[in-house]
C-alpha cells in the first residue's frame, strides 16, 4: 500500500502541474490568435508575379529554375525547436525521409527537432534555424538564396518542402509543395499575343530567373508563416491532451487517497477497540 503522505504530496504535484499547463495552453492560444491576424498570403502579389509568364514564352528558356535537370532532388522540412507538439515534428520528418526514400536527394532541415532525429539516424544533412516569428523574413531569403544557389550550381534539381499546416485551431495536416521548378499557373499559359511587339530589355532567361527567385523568397516566407501557425495550434491540442491525462490521474490518486485515508481509519478503530476489550 503506497503511503497516505506519498498520495498527499503526489496529487499536491499533479495540481499544481494542471495548473502549469492550463497557463500554457493559454500562451499558445493567444500566440496563435496574434500570429494568424499577422500572417499574410500575398495572393495578389504572387497571382501577379505568376501571371507575367503568360507574356513569356518559358518554352524557349532552359534554364533550372523552370526545367527539370538531373541533379539530386532537394527535399526541405520544417521542423521546431521546441517540443510538445504531440508528434507534429515526427510526422513531418518522417514524410520527408519517405520522399528521400522513394526518389532519393539531400535532406535540408529547418529546426533542432528534425536536426536531432537525423543525427540519431547518424544521416547527412544541411540545416537551418527553427523559425522564429520576428526573424522570419530574413530566413526566408536566406534559405531562398541557399536554394537558388543550389539549384544554378547543379548541386539540387528538383525542390520540394515538407511543412505543417493549420487548417483549423484543432486540426492540422502535413503538406508537401514543389518550388523548384516553378510550374506557372495552368490558367496562365502564354498566349502569345503581342509577342513581337514586347521589347526585353535583359535576356529571357535572365528574366525568368529573376519572376522566380522573387517569387520564392515569397514562397518560403508564407510556408514559414504556416508552420508557425501549425505550431502553435499543435501544442495547444498536445497541452490540452495532457490537461485531461492530468485530471485522470489525479482522480485515481484521489480515489486512493482516501480509499487508504479510511482504511487507516477503520484499522486505527479496530486497534483501539480490541485494545479496550484486552483491559476490560
Amino acid at each position: 500500500m503506497i503511503p497516505i503522505a506519498q498520495l498527499k504530496g503526489d496529487m499536491e504535484f499533479y495540481r499544481s502541474l494542471g495548473k502549469l499547463v492550463e497557463v500554457l495552453k493559454l500562451i499558445s492560444a493567444a500566440q496563435y490568435q496574434t500570429l494568424e491576424k499577422k500572417i499574410k498570403t500575398y495572393s495578389l502579389y504572387l497571382d501577379a508575379l505568376a501571371g507575367i509568364f503568360q507574356w513569356l514564352d518559358v518554352q524557349q528558356v532552359r534554364h533550372p529554375f523552370i526545367r527539370q535537370t538531373d541533379s539530386p532532388a532537394g527535399v526541405v522540412a520544417v521542423t521546431t525547436d521546441a517540443g510538445l507538439l504531440g508528434g507534429l515534428n515526427a510526422q513531418v520528418m518522417n514524410k520527408a525521409m519517405a520522399l528521400i526514400e522513394a526518389g532519393g536527394g539531400k535532406l535540408i532541415i529547418i529546426g533542432k527537432r528534425g536536426q536531432l532525429y537525423l543525427e540519431q539516424k547518424k544521416m547527412v544533412f544541411a540545416n537551418f534555424p527553427g523559425v522564429i516569428d520576428e526573424q522570419r523574413l530574413e530566413q526566408s531569403l536566406q534559405l531562398r538564396d541557399y536554394l537558388s544557389s543550389s539549384v544554378l550550381k547543379g548541386q539540387l534539381g528538383k525542390i520540394s518542402i515538407v511543412f505543417p499546416r493549420a487548417l483549423s485551431f484543432t486540426s492540422q495536416r502535413i503538406e508537401v509543395v514543389q518550388v523548384l521548378p516553378f510550374i506557372p499557373d495552368a490558367d496562365k499559359q502564354p498566349t502569345n499575343i503581342g509577342m513581337s511587339d514586347i521589347v526585353f530589355e535583359s535576356e529571357l532567361g535572365h528574366i525568368v530567373e529573376y519572376l522566380v527567385y522573387l517569387w520564392l523568397g515569397q514562397k518560403i516566407f508564407e510556408i514559414f508563416g504556416m508552420s508557425r501557425l501549425a505550431e502553435q495550434a499543435a501544442r495547444f491540442m498536445h497541452l490540452e491532451n495532457c490537461n485531461e491525462r492530468i485530471k485522470d490521474l489525479d482522480k485515481k490518486l484521489r480515489f486512493q487517497y482516501f480509499r487508504t485515508r479510511h482504511e487507516i481509519i477503520d484499522q486505527n478503530m479496530r486497534e483501539l477497540f480490541a485494545a479496550r476489550l484486552l483491559h476490560e
